[in-house]
């Protein structure tokens, strides 16, 4: 791993210093972005920038500079070559005092690359029996605040699944834990609008883009017996799901065509920094 930290380079990410009272550390007031990275290319990273500068501004945080975040890109992705990884960038509000409060001094921003493994070539999933709350004053956003993911996901491994999936309180699909969701009913692909309170995925838009989908909410249920299920993200691409609770699903026409159209044109979004 390599780390960039408020303009610092590290040889040693583990020497790197953050205060223990950042308001990221102590009550995850923060956002980031999750990036892959091939062949040493950030893929989408003009996407990933504009969405956290929409999750820094949703959250009340001043919007970072892009060029100084993209300096910390540039030079850890200089230090090494990825094949294939995850870069990370966290914004957090910086030190402040205890409680929930913010300070006045400067965030912090830290960027991070570490290498990574192919995702597995279909998953598992289970409907977990928290709803996501879609009038949440942070939905939508990519914050640092994940416990509820963190606890979502323990659950889907107690339960022999990869993801976790949640409804929001309308009982309408939402997303995954770090995933959207797409469908297949009678011959048509769906997925949930943003209003369901699903995160606005980079990969998400780009399928809706690339493949075309209806963005409908509708009850969870419809999506668990839907014909065809696959789930997208960052180091997910298109993924399809086999199994959703004890029901086995097939990997149907309209998801092999969405993986394929995702491998083709993929690369038109792999730019150098």
């Amino acid at each position: 791993m390599h780390a960039w930290i408020d303009g610092e380079l590290l040889a040693e990410p583990e020497a790197g210093v953050i205060s223990v009272t950042d308001h990221g550390f102590t009550v995850g007031d923060g956002v980031f972005e999750a990036v892959k990275v091939v062949e040493g290319r950030p893929f989408a990273l003009d996407l990933h920038l504009q969405r956290l500068v929409r999750s820094a501004t949703g959250l009340g945080l001043d919007a970072p500079d892009l060029d100084v975040v993209r300096r910390g890109v540039a030079a850890v992705l200089a230090e090494q070559h990825l094949p294939l990884g995850r870069l990370r960038i966290t914004l957090t509000a910086g030190p402040a005092p205890l409680g929930s409060g913010r300070g006045s001094h400067a965030p912090t921003l830290v960027v991070v690359a570490v290498p990574m493994g192919p995702s597995p070539a279909t998953t598992s999933v289970v409907t977990v029996p928290w709803p996501r709350n879609e009038h949440s004053a942070i939905a939508g956003l990519k914050t640092t605040s994940y416990a509820e993911n963190v606890v979502a996901l323990a659950h889907a491994h107690q339960h022999d699944a990869t993801e976790a999936i949640f409804a929001n309180t309308a009982g309408h699909l939402c997303e995954g834990t770090g995933s959207n969701v797409f469908y297949v009913v009678d011959g048509e692909l769906r997925t949930p609008t943003l209003a369901s309170g699903c995160l606005a995925g980079v990969t998400r838009g780009l399928v809706l883009e690339w493949c075309g989908a209806r963005e409908v909410d509708e009850p969870i249920a419809v999506a668990q017996e839907a014909d065809e299920v696959f789930l997208v993200s960052t180091t997910r691409d298109v993924q399809p799901v086999t199994r959703w609770g004890a029901r086995e699903l097939r990997v149907g026409s309209i998801t092999r065509a969405a993986a394929d159209t995702w491998r083709t044109r993929e690369p038109e979004h792999l730019v150098p920094v």
